[in-house]
């Protein structure tokens, strides 16, 4: 018989569950800690003193009460001394940021990426670059607990190996190896998909809080889907689930990056917006795709029409993955944020033929409240996992 777990491996659990509520919930009383963990008041004591000695939290007086008698002291995220550095490498833009626990953006840097195949090589270089600049403006008594990665492509969960980007021309590409090494910081550095990323930021921070059930669409040129199910993100195997652009909606239809006709990513992608609209070429990116929307609502007839013909196509995939999965919310990022906001109707139209009423009933769809930073917010959430797992454990390995 398995022997229960032990003193200090419940002590562990809670300390790590103590700083993730205050890690996404921000400042939080010791009275509402006991009341939404189910501890009394001395067990939630002892464990804010262990996080405070150990410099992620602090405990202060309310600035204001409004009750009598004694207030209870809050506990705060140590945001400017505890932090993580996030990466997010898309088709055309490399991101940096240095997020401090609590998810307070500190520093921040930004460049435009050619498009084309990847250059590994070049890619870290720049990454490196833009973590040296962060890092010369970080003070010396505050820590790096992690580095995490959004990748627009699959990338094997144990590892962070690219294994196909049919956008970026990478297949098997030791991105997370590559980037630790020219880092050299002695942290773990985590690499997830972007869309399975842009679904747990915004489960945790955005417009999902609170919902177990949801899908991500995230766009850029292509698309890809990250699915929460019963508060759990559905990465199969070995992490490569979720790619929902890459699901057959017209069989026989566009060819796809991938090899495949009639995707979901060929008939919905930049792309197919861009050339049905009669505009390929001219421009590239979400401002092309965001030109096709405003050309369609000041009434250019061509626009129109292209976005009429993507949206129905989006609905259909939206259709499929609702009647199969049957969320609560479904969220379109990246430039589906503008292409849902430019065909809603079709979306809207699609799910409600093709979609059972039990199965779409309560049914929410909507755009991202992190908008363009939802798959960075997932890559620096996905950077403080093991800090909130196991806090002084992850503090004492970083130390050493």
């Amino acid at each position: 018989m398995r022997a229960g777990p032990s003193q200090e491996e419940i002590r562990r659990h809670n300390l790590g569950v103590l700083l993730r509520h205050v890690h996404l919930g921000g400042p939080t009383s010791r009275a509402e800690l006991t009341t939404r963990m189910g501890l009394n008041r001395s067990t939630i004591m002892a464990l804010t003193a262990d996080l405070t000695a150990a410099g992620l939290v602090r405990e202060e007086l309310p600035r204001e009460t409004g009750r009598a008698g004694r207030p209870s002291l809050v506990v705060r995220p140590e945001s400017a001394r505890v932090y993580v550095l996030a990466f997010d490498i898309g088709v055309d833009r490399l991101v940096a940021a240095r997020v401090g626990l609590g998810g307070v953006i500190l520093d921040r840097r930004e460049a435009i990426r050619r498009r084309g195949p990847l250059v590994l090589d070049e890619v870290t270089a720049q990454l490196g670059s833009f973590a040296r600049q962060i890092l010369k403006k970080t003070r010396s008594d505050t820590i790096c607990v992690g580095v995490g990665v959004s990748f627009s492509g699959g990338v094997r969960s144990g590892d962070g190996m690219v294994r196909y980007a049919p956008n970026m021309g990478a297949d098997d590409t030791p991105l997370g190896e590559a980037l630790a090494e020219r880092l050299a910081l002695g942290v773990p550095v985590a690499v997830g998909n972007d869309a399975n990323l842009g679904a747990l930021a915004e489960q945790a921070r955005g417009v999902g809080v609170g919902c177990r059930d949801l899908i991500y669409l995230h766009g850029d040129v292509g698309i890809g889907g990250g699915i929460i199910a019963g508060g759990q993100l559905l990465g199969g195997r070995d992490g490569y689930g979720g790619e929902v652009g890459h699901m057959v909606v017209n069989s026989g239809g566009r060819p796809c990056g991938c090899g495949a006709r009639g995707c979901l990513e060929a008939e919905v992608g930049e792309r197919a917006l861009l050339e049905a609209a009669g505009r390929f070429g001219r421009q590239v990116g979400r401002d092309a795709v965001r030109a096709v929307v405003d050309a369609a609502d000041r009434g250019d007839v061509v626009a129109q029409d292209a976005l009429a013909r993507v949206g129905d196509w989006l609905g259909l995939g939206v259709a499929n993955l609702v009647k199969i999965f049957n969320p609560e919310m479904v969220i379109f990022g990246g430039m589906l944020r503008e292409i849902y906001l430019g065909a809603a109707a079709q979306v809207r139209s699609r799910v409600a033929t093709d979609v059972m009423p039990a199965s779409r009933e309560g049914l929410r769809l909507r755009t991202p409240v992190l908008g363009d930073d939802t798959t960075l917010v997932g890559a620096a959430e996905l950077a403080f996992a093991q800090v909130l797992a196991d806090p002084l454990d992850t503090l004492a390995r970083v130390g050493a």
